[in-house]
């Protein structure tokens, strides 16, 4: 198999990655063979797989760019996969070219094709770590080195949280990030969530199942995420249906996920 020029050397081709694998249900370039098998495999069994993370990924940009319009000038995107097909960076330079993002993610491999893709761009820096040991991730050089925490901060936490358990602490996790920023600051969240009428618990076995483990949680308890945080409108909905632009298919009232943005008080 040809190495395309942007796949690091030391990447194993014939292994798939689940930040590749995400990059195919974006439609995006960077992936290979074994992970469009593994991504049509999936598309099978779920068919709207690749709307939900569409809608996802159109959720991002939209807070960014909300964000950037109240003068956020700097982000940190956690759980980031790779940042292709239209990433923060991009989305908040169209507003502030000087606009700064931190990539964080636990995938190796998505680290590594992250600091691949942006080795000649001076915006954006890229972290491996994991969120569950946030107060690492605020004191890393790759976060001090770009984020003045004594100014307003933009955080990701996209189709993050869900896979943290309750022993994990997600809403500990979230609260130190939160003491990090100052008043002003923004807060982006998207989580699954089951659908009405679904078998939760069947949702949550097959969810479970290694490698990715998923943690399904209800309105109430994704919007505790966001205590101390002042949420926009529309509030807590469907990724599509946070400010879409135009009007929204069908689809969007059955992806089983929330998405919200809340403003530092």
């Amino acid at each position: 198999m040809e190495r395309p020029r942007w796949a690091p050397a030391d990447i194993d081709l014939t292994r798939p990655s689940p930040a590749r694998v995400y990059d195919y249900f974006l439609g995006g370039t960077h992936n290979f063979a074994v992970d469009r098998e593994i991504a049509e495999r999936a598309i099978a069994a779920s068919p709207e797989i690749p709307y939900g993370a569409r809608s996802n990924r159109a959720f991002l940009g939209r807070a960014v760019r909300h964000m950037a319009e109240q003068g956020v000038t700097q982000f940190l995107d956690l759980g980031s996969g790779i940042p292709t097909q239209d990433p923060t960076h991009e989305v908040a330079a169209r507003s502030h070219p000087d606009a700064r993002v931190v990539y964080v993610d636990s995938d190796p491999v998505a680290v590594a094709h992250s600091r691949a893709l942006l080795a000649d761009d001076g915006r954006g820096a890229v972290l491996q770590a994991d969120i569950r040991d946030p107060k690492a991730i605020l004191d890393s050089d790759a976060v001090t080195s770009t984020i003045d925490f004594s100014r307003p901060v933009g955080l990701l936490l996209l189709a993050l949280l869900h896979f943290l358990s309750e022993d994990d602490d997600p809403g500990g996790v979230v609260a130190t990030l939160a003491d990090a920023v100052v008043p002003g600051s923004y807060l982006a969240i998207s989580h699954v969530c089951a659908p009405p009428g679904a078998d939760v618990g069947r949702l949550e076995r097959e969810m479970r199942k290694p490698p990715q483990l998923a943690y399904l949680r209800n309105r109430d308890q994704i919007a505790r995420f966001f205590d101390g945080w002042d949420v926009v409108e529309p509030g807590l909905v469907p990724p599509a249906l946070w400010r879409p632009e135009g009007v929204p298919g069908q689809q969007a009232y059955q992806v089983p996920a929330l998405a919200g943005v809340g403003r530092r008080r």
